[in-house]
């Protein structure tokens, strides 16, 4: 019966395994397919290669930027802004998350405030950050965390605030005072709900960067886009798009792989 059991187990993960080979390779071939008919189209004619760009076009610019060595300068702009934008939004948003858990009085007060400020187009308070803060990367960042902050505070108070009520009914009968509780109850069990909200301003932060970009900047990707399209250069433009993609994705995927670890060692 046991060995029975053991086979069943052993098929079943090697059918996820399957799957999920499966789901990557798709994944792939979607992505290749893109860019074999983005470059077709553009060779055989489909579309405009002038304003379209194609792959080809787009990397053979980038080239010319690593050979001239201006690229490296751009990336390392933009990945700057977008780590610390990154790491004090969401320490920003998650201090503030714990604030409002701590008073709940105060998180009700503050709740629509902090709808309408998530839904304020932040776009629109660029004239008076750079008046504020002055142009640089100060105001950049400056962008990055009014996008980031609210929407990882609200996604992480919605994480404390899911924790099972009994769980926190059994914590009071033992004596436990708020921050026994949420030290020793909703930190765990909101761990993964965390880690989505990570992933989530991963895309925020990105946002917020370039936006930033957009408005006040000398070096970055963002800037590179704004530069390019103002001189017609769509290779540039759509170069600088592809690597932000390839950046997004690998800061992504490193989240991914931090909440793939949690969810090992939570199963174990």
């Amino acid at each position: 019966m046991k060995d029975n059991h053991s086979a069943e187990h052993i098929g079943f993960l090697r059918k996820l395994q399957a799957k999920r080979r499966m789901v990557s390779l798709l994944r792939g071939l979607i992505l290749v397919g893109f860019f074999l008919l983005w470059e077709g189209a553009a060779r055989f004619g489909w579309i405009d290669a002038f304003i379209f760009s194609s792959p080809s076009r787009a990397v053979s610019s980038l080239w010319r930027m690593i050979s001239e060595g201006s690229l490296w300068n751009h990336v390392g702009t933009t990945l700057l802004e977008t780590l610390i934008g990154f790491f004090l939004g969401t320490l920003i948003g998650f201090v503030a998350a714990i604030l409002l858990w701590f008073f709940p009085t105060a998180e009700k007060v503050l709740d629509p405030y902090l709808v309408i400020l998530n839904s304020l187009p932040k776009i629109a308070l660029g004239p008076v950050i750079i008046v504020w803060v002055g142009s640089g990367m100060s105001s950049i960042i400056t962008v990055t965390l009014l996008i980031s902050v609210v929407s990882t505070t609200m996604g992480m108070l919605t994480g404390f605030q899911e924790v099972d009520g009994e769980k926190l009914t059994l914590m009071k009968s033992f004596g436990a005072n708020r921050l026994q509780t949420l030290t020793m109850c909703v930190f765990p069990a909101s761990t993964l709900s965390l880690i989505s909200v990570l992933k989530i301003n991963v895309g925020m932060v990105w946002v917020g960067v370039i936006v930033g970009e957009f408005l006040v900047s000398r070096a970055g990707l963002g800037y590179l886009i704004v530069y390019g399209g103002q001189v017609f250069r769509m290779d540039l433009v759509m170069g600088s798009v592809l690597i932000l993609c390839a950046l997004a994705a690998l800061m992504y995927y490193m989240v991914a792989g931090m909440e793939s670890l949690l969810k090992r060692r939570l199963a174990e």
